[in-house]
């Protein structure tokens, strides 16, 4: 939208490639959390909401070199079709376009988002064992 482009089937490709990327972003992040918490739980070290909070930054900053690189490529790599030109650029540009948008709100979403779903999940769960 911000490009003027209007929907077409390339964009609708960039669209979708984009969605596998952040798929794949936030399927690793939930292992990343899950296995922050597990680990906390088997050294015992998982009791309280502080507990959950320390396990889900855990897990979460053992991300950000790793995602930082994938969007870095990413994000490069694709640059220099948004500002080439030539034969076949057009449609390129159409593809390329939701997914330089995209490397800059997936990586957010599952930096911030999903371990604040996390947290709201799991704070239940710890406060129902508690009662």
């Amino acid at each position: 939208y911000g490009l003027g482009y209007n929907f077409s089937a390339a964009v609708a490709v960039g669209m979708i490639a984009l969605a596998g990327v952040a798929a794949e972003f936030g399927v690793v992040m939930l292992v990343y959390l899950n296995n922050a918490i597990k680990h906390r739980q088997e050294h015992n070290m998982y009791h309280s909401v502080s507990d959950l909070k320390a396990a889900l930054m855990e897990g979460a900053v053992m991300r950000i070199r790793p995602k930082a690189m994938t969007v870095a490529t990413i994000f490069f790599g694709l640059l220099p079709i948004m500002w080439g030109a030539g034969s076949g650029n057009e449609v390129m540009q159409k593809i390329a376009a939701p997914m330089v948008g995209g490397m800059i709100t997936a990586p957010v979403l599952s930096l911030f988002v999903l371990p604040a779903i996390y947290l709201l999940l799991y704070r239940s769960k710890l406060q129902q064992t508690d009662e």
